[in-house]
Order: structure tokens, then C-alpha cells, then sequence
């Protein structure tokens, strides 16, 4: 996502690097229920000792939802800054999201029973899709999926009107009622990683299973999305089940390569990136707007500095949409750097 959100030019990107306009997923649109669904398999990890100790639970509790609380904090500093305009700023976002979700799904993993939890994951997916497709709109009318006539679009203007996301005003892609699939998303992740850690079960079954239910949910998403289609923005059923199902098959692939066959050289980048990825997603998000805020005179006139640095040393030198790539790919160098010391000094900023 450093690389999708950060080109040169918005107006000249190659297509993996954007959203899907509405229907539909792209490489990009896998990125963020990738992400809640590695968060559901740490879940399974971090709490499971927890789990079996009753008398720890309200102190995990306490964990849980601070560090949920960090994440909502940090997602609405990043909506404010530069200017802090309370009144109209944007509420949900990714970060909010990723709080809220996780809070949830690791209560869920603390107090409920993995039965519990197969058919909480069912009931949302079954129940969002049930009220998308069939639940009267008020004051519009037929259940529909249009981007601001849907209910998830009128829940959002009537209960955060005025603070939503700038481009569309009237919805948000990380609104209210399509949190609850998202939470979904990470469930999966719970389930999938409670099965990785039974130590009964040989890893090449582990793998077996996770890549037959990888084919399975992106076939079942596939077949939904033919009702009820792919879309990132209302994160439908089907897109739950779509790219959970590929998540499944990736991080099966990535088990066996790595934990199994031993080919550990290729993952330091990852490795790099991972241990601090809210880190450096938040700070990635700041720095952009610190630079708008610093202002250069040239003979056009004044610019801000990252317009200064990608008209002096990018767009003279490439076309429009290379410079604009080139320039991303910059950013993730940059980064890379900076995390690679703070991997190196074992710095690890926790949220």
C-alpha cells in the first residue's frame, strides 16, 4: 500500500496500482483483507496461552482493546493532520478499521469456542449479504448496491454525515455496516491459524487443507460474486470469501517454501518491512503531508517540496507514468533503509 499510496502523479498509474472502480478486485484491492487476515492468524498466536488461562482474561481484555483504541488513535491523528478540522474530518479509515476489527476478533478468540466462531463468521457473511440484497433503503427505496445509494451508504451519511471520505461525501469504503465482513476477514485468519498450531497434525497436511480451503472459498467467492459481486469498497461476502481464499492459498505457499523447504533468503525484505508494517504505514502517511507543507519558490512559482523533488528529478528524465512509478519505488527504497537499520538495532515500535 506505501507503493499504491504514494505515486508521483495521481493521474498516471498503472492499473494493478489501483482500486477496482466499484465491481471487480485488483492486485491493490487484496492488500488490506490480506492484512486483517494475517492480523486473525497472530491472533491465534499471540492469545492462545491467554486463552487457557481464565485468570488472565481481563487483562488481555484490557490489552485488546487498548491496543485497538492505539490504532483508531493513530488512523484519526493521520485524518487531522495537517490542519485538524474537526468538524468535517473523516472518521473511519484504514487504521480505525484494523483497530475495530481487531478488537473484536480477539474477544471472539478469547471467550468463544472455535464452533462458536465457524458460525459467527457464517452468520456475518450470511447476514450482510441478506441485508445488502434484500433490507429497503429509507428514503430511497429497493435494496441496491450502488455506491451512494446502498443501505452501508445510507447508514454511513446519516450516522457520520459530513465526515466521511472527501472523494464521494456521501459513503466511505471503510464504513460502518461493512466493517462487519471485514471482521469476518479476520476470522478466517483466527480459524486458519488455530489449525496451523496443532501440533498433532503433520505440516504437509497443514498445507494440504489450508490450500483444498483456499480453492474452495475463492470457488464459493467466484460463484457468489455471480449474485452478490467482488467489491472492496462494500467489502461483500463474496470479496471475503475471494480473497480470503487466496490469502489461504498464499500463506500455504509461503509455509511451504519457507518452514518446510528452508528458503529463508528471500524473505529479509519482508521480514524487514514486517516487523514495524503499522509503523511505517503511519509515518509513510505523515511524511507526504509534512512535505506539502513545505513550500519552494521557482520560477513557475511556489510548490510544495514533493512536487519540487518529482519535477526536478523524475518527470524531466521519464514518462509521465514511469516518473510517477519511479517515484514510488523511491519511497519503498527509502523506507527500506530506514527499516532496515531499525531491523538490524532490533528496534521494534509495538502499537
Amino acid at each position: 500500500m506505501i507503493l499504491v499510496n504514494n505515486p508521483g502523479n495521481w493521474g498516471k498509474i498503472y492499473s494493478p496500482l489501483k482500486h477496482a472502480t466499484w465491481h471487480g478486485c485488483t492486485p491493490t484491492d487484496l492488500v488490506f483483507p490480506f492484512f486483517l487476515f494475517i492480523v486473525g492468524v497472530s491472533i491465534a498466536y499471540a492469545l492462545d496461552r491467554n486463552k487457557h488461562l481464565p485468570e488472565t482474561h481481563k487483562a488481555t481484555l484490557l490489552r485488546i482493546v487498548q491496543r485497538g483504541l492505539t490504532l483508531f488513535a493513530l488512523g484519526m491523528f493521520l485524518a487531522l493532520f495537517p490542519k485538524f478540522e474537526v468538524d468535517t474530518v473523516r472518521i473511519p479509515g484504514v487504521l480505525q478499521r484494523i483497530g475495530v476489527v481487531f478488537i473484536i476478533a480477539a474477544i471472539l478468540f478469547l471467550k468463544t469456542s472455535r464452533r462458536t466462531q465457524i458460525w459467527t463468521t457464517i452468520v456475518l457473511l450470511v447476514g450482510y449479504w441478506a441485508l445488502m440484497m434484500f433490507a429497503p433503503v429509507p428514503g430511497i427505496g429497493m435494496a441496491n448496491l450502488e455506491p451512494a445509494t446502498n443501505l452501508a451508504a445510507w447508514l454511513d451519511n446519516t450516522l457520520l454525515s459530513g465526515h466521511l471520505w472527501k472523494q464521494s461525501k456521501v459513503w466511505d469504503p471503510e464504513g460502518i455496516l461493512s466493517t462487519l465482513p471485514a471482521v469476518a476477514t479476520a476470522l478466517t485468519g483466527v480459524l486458519v491459524g488455530q489449525w496451523l498450531k496443532k501440533p498433532s497434525v503433520e505440516a504437509g497436511e497443514k498445507i494440504a487443507w489450508l490450500m483444498v480451503w483456499g480453492v474452495i472459498c475463492v470457488c464459493l467467492g467466484l460463484v457468489w460474486d455471480l449474485h452478490f459481486p467482488i467489491n472492496k469498497s462494500l467489502w461483500t461476502s463474496s470479496y471475503v470469501l475471494y480473497t480470503s481464499g487466496l490469502a489461504m492459498l498464499g500463506l500455504g505457499l509461503c509455509y511451504w517454501l519457507i518452514d518446510v523447504k528452508g528458503y529463508r533468503r528471500f524473505t529479509t525484505p519482508f521480514l524487514v518491512y514486517g516487523v514495524n508494517a503499522i509503523t511505517v504505514f503511519f509515518l509513510s502517511g505523515l511524511i507526504p503531508r509534512i512535505m506539502g507543507m513545505i513550500k519552494i519558490d521557482t520560477a513557475n512559482g511556489e510548490v510544495d517540496s514533493k512536487t519540487w523533488l518529482y519535477e526536478s528529478f523524475y518527470t524531466p528524465f521519464l514518462s509521465p507514468i514511469n516518473a510517477s512509478l519511479a517515484w514510488a519505488l523511491t519511497w519503498i527504497a527509502f523506507w527500506m533503509l530506514i527499516l532496515w537499520v531499525m531491523y538490524k538495532k532490533n528496534i521494534i515500535i509495538k502499537v
